[in-house]
């Protein structure tokens, strides 16, 4: 039996116990630049157990829904924050943890223009841009040791609309 994941728009109430929506919405912290441009300021919880933070782009292919869920994974010493750079949505899919171990995955569609922090820990999807390939710069943890936990589910998931 398949279990059915609907996808819903991604906000930051929704959003508020995986980490951070990255938007510039509502009016700016303030504006810079002789007037001309808003700051929208420090709108993400980077969090390291150590190294540092370092800022690499990912360039990756798009996705078709519906989409077949087979993994998720989590980044354990640090955050990790992907910042489109086209201006196409893509979707998040996040996990609350049960007891080390993924729980009911839920599926966010972003819009155009926002991205996503994911708090240290967090379970997610791999990134998963939809209809066009999609750039990213990612702000996440650089340092010594592994970073990375996989989960392969032994159960078919599938996202769509």
């Amino acid at each position: 039996m398949t279990a059915s994941i609907r996808i819903q728009p991604l906000t930051a109430e929704a959003f508020a116990p995986f980490g951070d929506v990255l938007e510039a919405a509502g009016d700016p912290d303030k504006l810079i630049n002789q007037g001309m441009c808003g700051r929208y300021h420090d709108r993400a919880d980077l969090d390291f157990s150590d190294g540092r933070a370092g800022i690499s782009l990912f360039e990756a292919q798009p996705r078709a829904l519906p989409l077949k869920l087979e993994m998720v994974e989590r980044h354990p010493d640090g955050s990790q924050a992907f910042l489109p750079m086209s201006q196409n949505g893509f979707l998040v899919v996040v996990a609350p943890d049960d007891g080390g171990k993924p729980g009911q995955p839920v599926a966010f569609l972003t819009r155009p223009g926002q991205g996503v922090n994911y708090r240290r820990g967090v379970w997610h999807g791999v990134l998963t841009p939809l209809g066009a390939p999609g750039l990213f710069a990612v702000v996440d943890r650089i340092g010594d040791g592994a970073n990375l936990e996989e989960h392969w589910f032994d159960r078919d998931i599938e996202v769509s609309e």
